[in-house]
């Protein structure tokens, strides 16, 4: 299987990576700078054009658009600027269009085609506890646009799945969070492996619940 998994220089996208190379399968890692091997900027029309050339016309079975930024932590409303909104969106909502507009050609030549858009949401009881605006939204907006996705690509046969993979414990999460980035891979596998068109458009959790937003 060949797998394009961007945002992978850290956290859920290297460890999918690392997983899914020692299960045999052929992986394409892609970051902002060359630490995963690949530089790609998914806001960055140019550089996605230049990804999509190197690939030279290969499948992919599995597109994993994980990279994303997290901006406005604990930022204040005083504190807001157009640069915020306007960077967060571009990664975390037009990042993930461009990355499948760029690579559909390449979607459309393999077998079962699947696309997973890693879309963090926060949890039921702090969803509407202020803050973090620009990111909330664009992941909010992130949903909708996967889902739309699954709709129009239905016809290709490509399927579609959105997950949230859980409040992990990071480094700057260390206290907060839930589950290890470990745990949460191990139930995107399984969900990845389990998205056909069937389940296409599914918003789910990493350990396979139905997400409502």
């Amino acid at each position: 299987m060949h797998v394009v998994v961007t945002g992978s220089s850290h956290g859920i996208g290297r460890e999918l990576v690392t997983r899914l190379k020692s299960l045999g399968h052929q992986v394409i890692g892609t970051s902002r700078d060359h630490s995963s091997g690949v530089r790609l900027d998914v806001a960055d029309s140019g550089q996605q054009a230049r990804f999509a050339a190197q690939l030279n016309g290969q499948p992919i079975d599995l597109l994993v658009c994980n990279a994303g930024v997290y901006l406005d932590r604990a930022m204040s409303i005083e504190d807001y600027t157009s640069e915020i909104w306007a960077q967060s969106m571009a990664v975390n909502v037009t990042g993930i269009f461009m990355t499948v507009q760029a690579l559909l050609p390449n979607l459309r030549r393999a077998e079962a085609p699947k696309i997973a858009i890693i879309a963090p949401q926060m949890d039921d009881d702090t969803s509407q506890q202020g803050r973090a605006y620009a990111y909330r939204a664009s992941k909010a907006a992130a949903l909708n646009v996967g889902q739309n996705l699954a709709t129009d690509l239905r016809s290709d046969g490509v399927a579609v799945g959105i997950y949230h993979p859980g409040r992990l414990r990071t480094n700057l999460d260390a206290d907060e969070g839930e589950i290890s980035v470990e745990e949460s891979v191990d139930g995107l596998m399984r969900e990845f492996d389990a998205l056909d068109l069937e389940t296409t458009g599914c918003f789910h959790t990493w350990d396979g619940r139905i997400h409502s937003f």
